[in-house]
């Protein structure tokens, strides 16, 4: 029977990876958790992770030791940045809408990441994570670091990040978000095409009106009522976003992992 001080330089590649992931991962990597608490969660999630192995290897720890550090972070940020990369495809759909709304002059800070956000994509995205909590999403994303462990072992330094197939991935993954963040925001950038369409025969058909007193207020309203009326069909893809994410997550680690 192996002793935990044989184990430990194992147990402690597990805990680099999930506190990797915690750094970058929705909800879990949240600016405003306590520092404290994401290490006690990561530190108590990778118990779980741990004793649940197989096989659990014997690991010395010196040069080729770093090289594993260094790799378990990777994958950790790899995770996490993939779900996070989906989960921002929320943001865009704000910002395709602050910016015909007129609202992309003014930006707010996103607590999570520390830059600016648009308005309607903060507001939007806020939401998402609290749909989230309410359906238990969350728990997918621990899923994918759980299950991560048997495609990438931890006695691999060197995941398959190199080939040609894994930068088609990454540029598919791309394209999904970009697809996803357009059917958001189609309804109600579709919208204001047309109020922006129908101020410009105003204009032209009453030129004594000022359309651009007239249209910042009007395009405002439209944009509201669209976002009431369309709420419901864009938490459809937002449920949509979260299957995507674990699904992408899975084929991160089927491509990089060992089969």
């Amino acid at each position: 029977m192996n002793s935990i001080i044989d184990l430990f330089p194992a147990f402690l590649l597990v805990f680099i990876r999930i506190s990797a992931f915690f750094v970058t991962v929705p909800v879990f990597g949240h600016r405003n958790l306590p520092a404290v608490h994401r290490i006690g969660f990561a530190f108590f999630l990778s118990v779980i992770c741990f004793s649940t192995l197989k096989h659990a290897p014997e690991i010395e720890i010196g040069e080729q030791y770093m090289l594993l550090v260094i790799k378990e972070a990777v994958v950790g940020l790899s995770l996490g940045l993939i779900a996070f990369m989906m989960m921002t495809a929320i943001q865009i759909a704000g910002s395709f809408i602050d910016f015909q709304m007129g609202f992309s002059i003014a930006n707010v800070i996103d607590p999570q990441s520390g830059t600016q956000s648009p308005l309607i994509g903060q507001f939007v995205y806020t939401l998402a994570l609290l749909f989230m909590l309410s359906i238990n999403a969350h728990y997918l994303l621990l899923d994918g670091i759980y299950y991560s462990f048997q495609y990438i072992p931890l006695d691999q330094a060197f995941p398959s990040f190199g080939n040609d197939h894994f930068g088609l991935f990454i540029a598919k993954s791309f394209n999904a978000m970009f697809i996803i963040a357009f059917q958001m925001s189609a309804p109600v950038v579709a919208s204001l095409f047309l109020v922006d369409l129908a101020l410009g025969i105003v204009a032209r058909t009453v030129p004594q009106l000022n359309v651009f007193v007239v249209g910042l207020p009007l395009k405002i309203a439209v944009s509201f009522i669209m976002l009431i009326v369309c709420m419901a069909v864009m938490f459809v893809v937002v449920r949509n976003i979260f299957s995507l994410t674990v699904e992408t997550m899975r084929n991160l680690l089927a491509l990089v992992g060992v089969t």
